[in-house]
């Protein structure tokens, strides 16, 4: 670990043979007012700044080249500057209000920039267009700090999951355009209903820990912040069409008509894309479109945006047991005999092939669901220096997953025996389908006033959500009494969520940033009816959270800054933390208390940033063995735990069409008294064990990044993605043998674009993915259990496609 960090080190020596030349200016309105917080950006470096609160900036360490200067603000138009830099200059540059108001007020409020206390990365329109494969956000994102991604399919199509610094999707905050996109019930996100989304994505804002106050669930680790596509002046259209390995194709066309009598514009996509998958019988079937139209004025928008998605997946949920992957037949013949599998299954495990192994066979096996967003923005500038947004927006989502499962209890079903003459028959093989069908409704605002030094925002929202969940036996060998279509549970969920939030940055002495967030949020939660194993599940829940933020930020000069900030972050349970509980144990709400301490250092051809976190956990929700009364795995309050890290991130540019860059985290994650749970199947009981201190799951201790980019000719890149991630525990134990190995992954990716007289632009991409053919898994699953006396374990693994590649060609017209 020494070595990496003094490899990431190593560019700052890099700092010290750079010549040493300025360049400054002020950037003013029409009127000549100062504008404070404008972005000044040079377009062929790393380095930015905003202006400060007499609207000058300043860059040193430059080198005597050309340079084009990028100077952006809200309601005013972005210019760019071509700039010779021979010797220190000084200049003034003049921004004209924009006739229409920009889209980017929709996030700001959810949203920070470069000179807040917060831990954060962003990504760029150009940077998800280069990046955009057709993969899910979760590989789109996977090179920025902290993250480790995940594949059920094992290519980045269907089901795929990301942690950031080891927390899951379901305790990160995420929203698009501001709107709540985690479940209400499950906190969760499944980016397989919104298929190819990243093509009508603007731009995309990760902020690391606690974060800035947002709508929507808790962020209790991380906020995943997403803006749509914004204005676009010209019209135009565009077609994708890639292709790869398993079958993978990806379509898409898209259009917009620019603005149409300086006031209307219309855009819109239609995408497909399918997949056999690399797990055997993991294949994808996802349709989507994105509709957007817009009113625009000098000082209002209106903007209503159509988000739709359609999906079939076929299930590769239960992952491939160890003992297949190590060719174990000892162990598979175990399986076998612990009626953990059936002979016909069994057959089946052993004669598959050990890294693609798919428990499920059934021809049906998948999983459907259909997703609409629909969303309405309304914004309006009052004067200068006030602005108010306001939004309403509707999801609704219907679909099924169907299994086949065999030898079935029918009472387990409410279905009663069938009598034969000579015979009681109790059980049936069946075919089943679990449906969730639900509303999401509500209302997002917020007002920002700005006036020199103080910036003030208050913002908030109200949900509502209602959802049904049921069950359906649609094919039975032996029916019993049960009709077309048997319903044998079902419940539903009722929850309301207020959110309200107000934010006051001031700047003192043009270099300390400073900003207090206050936060309170307000839950009403029912649950009402019976779940899939027919217990009654009805229970009623109110919660009242504060969560309360504050930072410095500190500009020493334009290339030096550090920044402190604290937070709390609360957090209620989800729907199965309640639902598969022990009746009469209901679990508790967590508390986060976020620390974080970070420095950046922006250079023209060099950046540093180091992050150091700490995270204290009170009664964090995790895994300890335990299960209900009828066998189900239940999550635990745990009294104390906490994430220590340090990220730190470089970047270089040695040679103008040269740019390397990486970033690390470096973390311990611990319980401090950990309690592991065990079934004993002899005595139909759990043995209890006191380990002490232990390694909280899928948190490993360092994840790094790599990337060399060379522009060898003019509009042809050429890249090298590296990524390591170190051992994770799939439990809470700390054991060695339920982990996952390290794994050390190298994609190559190819980008040429040109243009013709038909055609605005070309573009053509290549991504090798796993170009070194390393075998690894990046999930799993464990269960462990005492037979005669002996512990053994029940798991599953998701191998992901060793070498395997995806091109295609963008036409832009």
């Amino acid at each position: 670990m020494k070595r990496i960090v003094l490899f990431l080190l190593l560019p700052l020596f890099y700092l010290e043979t750079m010549a040493q030349l300025s360049l400054s200016g002020t950037v003013k309105n029409q009127n000549g007012e100062p504008l404070i917080g404008a972005n000044v950006v040079i377009k062929e470096s790393f380095k930015g700044i905003a202006t400060n609160s007499e609207g000058a900036f300043k860059f040193s360490k430059l080198s005597p080249e050309t340079y084009t200067i990028v100077i952006s603000y809200m309601g005013y138009n972005t210019i760019e500057e071509i700039i010779d830099i021979s010797k220190d200059q000084d200049f003034e540059f003049t921004l004209v209000s924009t006739t229409i108001l920009s889209d980017d007020v929709i996030v700001k409020a959810t949203r920070v920039n470069k000179n807040d206390a917060i831990s954060f990365s962003s990504i760029t329109n150009k940077e998800i267009k280069e990046n955009n494969f057709g993969q899910d956000v979760s590989y789109l994102i996977s090179r920025t700090p902290s993250i480790v991604q995940t594949s059920d399919a094992g290519t980045g199509i269907g089901y795929t999951y990301f942690r950031i610094r080891g927390t899951d999707m379901n305790r990160i905050n995420i929203t698009v355009n501001g709107i709540p996109l985690n479940d209400s019930e499950s906190h969760g996100v499944w980016w397989v209903n919104m298929p190819d989304f990243m093509s009508s994505v603007e731009s995309i804002q990760i902020q690391r820990g606690v974060g800035t106050s947002t709508n929507g669930a808790a962020a209790f680790g991380a906020t995943l912040n997403l803006q749509s596509k914004t204005f676009n002046k010209d019209p135009y259209a565009e077609v994708n069409s890639f292709a790869g390995s398993f079958n993978t194709y990806r379509n898409a066309i898209s259009f917009g008509t620019g603005l149409i009598n300086n006031k209307f514009t219309f855009d819109g996509r239609l995408s497909k894309i399918t997949s056999d998958g690399y797990i055997d019988r993991a294949s994808s079937d996802l349709n989507s479109y994105y509709l957007s139209g817009a009113y625009y004025s000098n000082k209002s928008l209106l903007k209503i945006n159509l988000i739709s998605g359609n999906e079939k997946t076929y299930q590769a949920w239960n992952g491939v047991p160890k003992v297949r992957l190590k060719n174990d037949y000892e162990g598979m013949q175990r399986y076998l005999d612990h009626w953990l599998i059936d002979s016909e299954e069994y057959e089946q495990m052993i004669n598959s092939d050990s890294r693609t192994y798919n428990l499920y066979t059934y021809d049906n096996e998948s999983d459907n669901y259909q997703q609409n967003h629909y969303q309405l923005f309304y914004s309006y500038q009052i004067n200068p220096t006030l602005h108010l947004n306001a939004a309403l927006h509707y999801t609704r989502g219907k679909g099924y997953y169907e299994q086949y499962k065999k030898n079935r209890e029918l009472s387990d079903y409410n279905l009663d025996p069938l009598i034969l003459t000579s015979d009681t028959i109790e059980s049936t093989d069946l075919i089943q389908q679990k449906w969730l069908d639900n509303h999401f409704y509500g209302a997002v605002f917020s007002s920002e006033y700005t006036n020199n030094n103080l910036n003030i925002s208050i913002g908030g929202s109200w949900n509502q959500y209602l959802g049904d969940h049921f069950g359906e036996v649609i094919w039975a060998k032996f029916a019993s009494n049960g009709n077309i279509r048997h319903r044998w549970y079902e419940s539903n969920g009722d929850k309301t969520d207020f959110t309200i939030y107000s934010k006051f940055k001031y700047l003192f002495f043009n270099k300390l940033h400073t900003y207090i967030d206050l936060q309170y949020r307000k839950i009403n939660y029912i649950i009402d009816g019976i779940d899939d194993d027919l217990r009654n599940i009805s229970q009623k829940h109110k919660f009242d959270f504060f969560n309360p933020k504050a930072g410095v930020s500190y500009q020493i000069n334009d290339i030096h800054s550090f920044y402190g900030t604290f937070g709390i972050a609360n957090r209620e349970p989800n729907r199965s933390n309640y639902t598969d509980a022990t009746s009469g144990q209901v679990p508790t709400y967590e508390t986060l208390y976020n620390y974080e301490l970070g420095y950046n250092l922006n250079n023209p051809k060099l950046y540093f940033t180091g992050n150091l976190y700490y995270m204290y956990y009170k009664d964090q929700l995790v895994l300890t063995g335990q299960i209900n009364d009828v066998g189900s795995p239940i999550m635990t309050n745990i009294d104390k735990s906490y994430r220590l890290g340090l990220e730190l991130s470089t970047g270089f540019k040695p040679f103008r069409k040269v740019e390397i860059s990486f970033n690390t985290t470096l973390s311990n994650n611990k319980i401090f008294n950990f309690e592991e749970y065990v079934d004993n199947w002899d005595t139909w009981s759990q043995e209890t064990t006191k380990l002490g201190k232990t390694d909280l799951s899928f948190s490993p201790r360092l994840i790094a990044n790599g990337n060399i980019s060379i522009e060898a000719f003019k509009n042809f890149k050429a890249e090298i993605l590296s990524k390591y991630v170190s051992r994770q525990n799939i439990d809470n134990t700390s054991n060695y043998d339920r982990s996952i190995d390290p794994y050390f992954v190298n994609d190559l990716k190819f980008t040429y674009s040109f243009k013709t007289k038909l055609i605005k632009e070309i573009n053509i991409n290549l991504l090798i993915n796993n170009v070194l053919n390393h075998e690894y898994e990046s999930n799993a699953w464990v269960y462990k259990y005492i037979l005669s006396g002996e512990e053994y374990t029940m798991d599953g693994y998701f191998p992901q496609a060793g070498i395997h590649l995806i091109g295609g060609l963008n036409l832009r017209f």
